[in-house]
């Protein structure tokens, strides 16, 4: 095959993977729920953002979303932020009005190759819902997947 085919087939093969997240057409992994970013909130106004119903209900259960790893604070860790479009920045190192609204944070349960070509990524694992501060960051988060583990899309 020659290169500018074999680009071509990666190419598209990465675009159909980037819209399998972006519109929510994957299946979840038995035992897990799908849920996606548009799913997360029900609404947003000047006192925040307010969670579905659907989140609420599956608060502390199997939940698979798709989504992009974000750049982490180290190469080498034990959690991430996952987010609905593909991001070039740190969410450490930036101002927060560079930083989309609807992350959620992922700690794994072991640790993951950071994943830096803007691949969509399913992660599966437990659904945790409402502020949490991280002892080791100080990194607040309002939803988070936890003991989870990432699937490539």
């Amino acid at each position: 095959m020659r290169d500018g085919a074999l680009k071509r087939r990666a190419l598209g093969a990465w675009a159909l993977g980037g819209l399998a997240a972006a519109t929510g057409a994957w299946a979840a992994p038995s035992g897990a729920v799908k849920i996606t970013f548009a799913e997360l909130y029900k609404s947003r106004t000047v006192m925040g953002m307010a969670f579905s119903d659907r989140t609420l209900q599956l608060a502390g259960k199997p939940v698979a979303i798709a989504g992009y790893m974000a750049p982490p604070l180290k190469a080498e860790s034990n959690f991430f932020v996952l987010t609905r479009q593909p991001v070039s920045i740190c969410p450490f190192c930036s101002s927060d009005a560079d930083w989309p609204l609807d992350i959620v944070v992922v700690y794994l349960s072991g640790t993951v190759e950071t994943l830096q070509d803007g691949s969509p990524i399913n992660v599966i694992g437990t659904l945790q819902v409402g502020s949490s501060v991280d002892a080791a960051t100080g990194f607040v988060s309002q939803l988070r997947v936890a003991d989870a583990r990432v699937q490539p899309l």
